[in-house]
């Protein structure tokens, strides 16, 4: 079988570019939030332990917890912040996933 007259092949070497600068990648922000449950030596703890905060670092960021009622302890592509967040969780500490603010 043959190509009938007229027949519309793609023209395969034509190399489209898109432009992937026209759309930042959007930033995720996972936040500690304030809870009357946990202490603040263990917010700090768990801060350096899954994060690997130096101490000043932990103690300032449970500091913002506790005096600001949150703190962001991390940002970065939103399936990362997700695990954070559940490792959060898994520390008993409140905390959740948010789009940084532009």
């Amino acid at each position: 079988m043959g190509l009938m007259a007229g027949t519309a092949l793609p023209d395969l070497d034509v190399v489209e570019e898109t432009d992937l600068t026209a759309v930042p990648p959007s930033s995720w922000q996972t936040v500690v939030w304030n809870d009357p449950v946990n202490l603040m030596s263990y917010v700090s703890h768990v801060f350096r332990t899954y994060f690997g905060f130096d101490a000043a670092t932990a103690e300032r960021l449970m500091l913002a917890v506790h005096h600001d009622g949150h703190a962001v302890v991390a940002r970065g592509p939103r399936e990362v912040m997700e695990a954070h967040t559940q490792a959060m969780h898994d520390y008993g500490l409140w905390a959740t996933v948010r789009k940084e603010p532009v």
